[in-house]
């Protein structure tokens, strides 16, 4: 009888565990499904700003526990090879597509073209002429140059002279940087605007023209360089011909290049992006798109002017330096 009892408890016990084990078979089998693939292609992944991109999206990456592909190419003038990279990752089957590149049109087709093949679609940085992305997720850049030019206006004195020096015509970003600031420049007639023109892509075009127009005839006293790499070579002439504190400059993105230059009060302001934000929230964005989850369609990560009055506060700190976050 005793043993009889025993086996009735034991046949219990075993009917009482069974959902359980079936559920962590089931859990298990869930656990082991396909993880989601995204890449993220970038124009380059050369430059603290495209490092810091990559950062964020390192981070959100382990956060959301899934792996990101990063490639780019050499130039990020190189749009041919952009459009490559783009059809590989669509032959790769990735799920979600991470872009930062060149040209807001000439990519396009190849966009669309993995749009068609159900792969989720992010742009970060510079604009796509498309309506068939899921986000984008960027500056506003007209905005952006607004603010630089309020802040050029409280810099500026009657006689000032202005070289604009940004880096490609064919970025929308510099274009609307440039409309921006411009918009705010044009409402003050005593500013003259003597250069606005791109360089090549490289410091050292933007530090032999800047040097040409504050020793030459066109006597420039004011000068905003509009991306990271015009900026380092205008902020190294003024260094150079010991014009700190004389000539007023303002530029964008915060490299360690720049930060030094401003401390050093040769650089009035620099326009510092969110360059980690959008990498960081690009993956998170992609994610949840993945999960079928709804996302905005267009995210401003915000722009902040940080002069030597406030780059020590912690929350500027923590934007000039993003792996303190």
């Amino acid at each position: 009888m005793f043993k009889k009892n025993i086996l009735i408890y034991i046949l219990i016990f075993i009917l009482l565990i069974s959902p359980f084990l079936f559920g962590i078979v089931n859990l298990s089998t869930k656990n082991h499904d396909e993880p989601k693939k995204i890449s993220l292609i970038l124009k380059t992944q050369s430059g603290d700003y495209w490092k810091n991109v990559r950062m964020g999206a390192e981070v959100a990456a382990k956060e959301f526990n899934v792996k990101v592909d990063f490639t780019s190419t050499g130039d990020e003038t190189d749009i041919d090879g952009q459009v490559g990279l783009v059809n590989a990752a669509i032959q790769r089957k990735t799920d979600a597509l991470i872009l930062a590149l060149g040209d807001n049109n000439k990519i396009v087709n190849v966009t669309e073209k993995a749009v068609s093949k159900k792969i989720h679609v992010l742009v970060i940085d510079n604009k796509l002429s498309s309506n068939k992305i899921n986000s984008y997720i960027a500056t506003n850049n007209v905005k952006a140059g607004k603010i630089v030019g309020e802040k050029l206006v409280s810099l500026s004195n009657v006689n000032s002279r202005i070289a604009i020096i940004n880096f490609t015509k064919d970025s929308s970003n510099n274009k609307e940087r440039e409309d921006g600031l411009m918009s705010i420049i044009s409402k003050h007639p005593e500013m003259k605007v003597i250069y606005k023109a791109p360089v090549d892509a490289d410091s050292e075009s933007a530090l032999v023209l800047t040097k040409k127009l504050v020793l030459g005839s066109e006597k420039v006293n004011s000068i905003i360089a509009l991306n990271y790499i015009s900026s380092i070579g205008v902020a190294q002439a003024i260094d150079e011909l010991g014009l700190a504190g004389k000539i007023n400059v303002i530029t964008f993105d915060n490299t360690p290049e720049e930060i030094e230059y401003l401390e050093k009060g040769v650089i009035e302001a620099i326009a510092t992006q969110s360059p980690f934000g959008m990498g960081y929230l690009a993956v998170k964005y992609a994610v949840l798109s993945l999960q079928g989850k709804k996302i905005p369609k267009y995210v401003d990560t915000g722009l902040v002017v940080i002069d030597r009055s406030n780059m020590y506060l912690p929350k500027n700190q923590k934007i000039l330096f993003p792996f303190t976050q």
